[in-house]
């Protein structure tokens, strides 16, 4: 409904009503002091035209996805939306559903979490999935905080190319527990450096934290860094920010993870400027009591009828208050929904061919890449749809160069590290999609030799 605004005999009217002379009557309680003489100074109203105009020609000044050649990636991915997607996400028995507290009414909406859980436990190669979380970043803390709990440790070693904004929200999620964050480096080949993890293992440690593809495009030996938590009894946690992925290589499950979490926003959700993503957690069945939020399960009715209810839910509000494992007020309900159509329709081999292509153009961009004079691949690690190219002139420039070009370049890694990882001053993080064209990837090359 449109707002009209009241004229000069509705304002008398209500005035009258209440027993005010004027508007001004209304904040008598307010002392004089503190009340605004005069009008504000701001712009005066405009007219709906006015501001339909004016905000789209802030909208057309912004460079993304679908205006330029984009090459951004970094946690956050530009891929293909099938339009059933939000064709069915916007059906309005999906659309305006609350928490399903009561499954008698509720069996659309369980049934639909339930078939995500089941599809992030196929993908991870997991038991268990919950109901989902609210991002990746989330999802890490949370899967920290399960193998604090578990263990009783206080240490938890994470690897510096895990993401740094999941580190940082890792470190915000534990700074008032008994949780310390040790971090271990990267080597030469862009993948965690196994020495310095097994070094940092020999004090004990609650969990080891690793990211594949981890934040710097290169895939990581899952199965190693399992094998050497599991000698020292710590659990491994594995962080997926491109779940593509995972139609081309093993679930980390099968590689020896007992946590897997990510963000699942490649699976139906736009890019949308940085959210609302979709965070998704899957474990071992010995941790299913341990695991945040909400878990789906199927039942059998009195009549043996199959149905579904909230098998688990260990948030504060349920039980045993500040000794719950979890305060997490909802989950992600609509956009897990998103990843369940767009995985529905992929089916299998879709989902293969969509990964298998991604990793195509992204080593063709590579190769072109690498043949550019200034530019070079520092690290030798396999990579998926990621990789780093490091430039002799600034990160920052050339993104600058390519934006006049029409192109959105990758992400420039310095100012993430802090000084922290000097090698890192001069590189770019460049993302590949189905959606980047052959064209796209030459016209990339041939601009960043034009800038260097």
């Amino acid at each position: 409904m449109r707002f009209f605004p009241q004229g000069d005999a509705d304002v008398r009217a209500m005035l009258d009503a209440v027993g005010a002379r004027a508007a001004s009557d209304l904040f008598t309680s307010i002392p004089e002091k503190f009340r605004c003489k005069g009008l504000l100074d701001i712009p005066a109203a405009a007219s709906e035209i006015e501001l339909r105009r004016e905000f789209g020609g802030w909208a057309r000044r912004n460079a993304g996805a679908g205006t330029h050649a984009f090459f951004l990636g970094g946690g956050a991915y530009n891929h293909d939306i099938p339009a059933a997607v939000p064709q069915l996400l916007n059906r309005s028995e999906f659309y305006t559903s609350y928490t399903p507290y009561q499954p008698e009414i509720s069996q659309g909406t369980l049934q639909a979490i339930f078939e995500y859980q089941s599809l992030v436990c196929l993908l991870t190669e997991l038991d268990v999935s919950n109901a989902s979380l609210y991002d990746g970043a989330s999802a890490l803390a949370e899967a920290v905080m399960v193998a604090h709990r578990v263990s009783r440790r206080p240490r938890v070693i994470v690897s510096s190319a895990v993401h740094p904004h999941y580190l940082m929200a890792v470190r915000t999620y534990t700074q008032n527990l008994d949780v310390q964050i040790d971090v271990v480096p990267f080597g030469a080949d862009g993948r965690t450096d196994p020495a310095a993890l097994a070094a940092a293992l020999e004090k004990g440690a609650a969990a080891v934290v690793v990211q594949s593809p981890n934040f710097l495009g290169c895939i990581e030996d899952v199965a190693a860094a399992s094998a050497a938590a599991k000698a020292r009894e710590a659990l491994t946690i594995c962080v997926v920010t491109e779940p593509v992925s995972l139609g081309l290589l093993r679930g980390p499950g099968a590689l020896g993870a007992d946590v897997v979490v990510g963000e699942g926003q490649s699976f139906g959700v736009p890019l949308s400027f940085g959210g609302p993503y979709l965070g998704f957690i899957a474990a071992r069945e010995s941790l299913t009591r341990q695991l945040p939020g909400r878990i789906v399960g199927e039942a059998r009715d009195a009549e043996g009828r199959r149905g579904f209810v909230l098998t688990l839910a260990t948030r504060e509000q349920h039980i045993r208050r500040e000794r719950a494992t979890s305060n997490i007020c909802t989950n992600q309900g609509l956009l897990a929904l998103a990843a369940t159509i767009h995985l529905s329709l992929l089916g299998r081999e879709g989902l293969h061919a969509l990964a298998v292509q991604n990793h195509h153009k992204a080593a063709y961009a590579a190769s072109r890449l690498a043949a550019v004079k200034g530019c070079r691949l520092p690290f030798s690690a396999p990579f998926f749809n990621e990789f780093v190219v490091e430039v002799q002139g600034d990160p920052g420039e050339v993104n600058r160069s390519l934006l006049k070009r029409g192109i959105v370049g990758g992400l420039a890694l310095g100012r993430l590290y802090g000084g922290k990882e000097r090698r890192l001053d001069r590189a770019i993080l460049i993302a590949v999609t189905e959606m980047n064209t052959r064209e796209e990837i030459d016209r990339l090359a041939e601009a960043v030799e034009g800038s260097l």
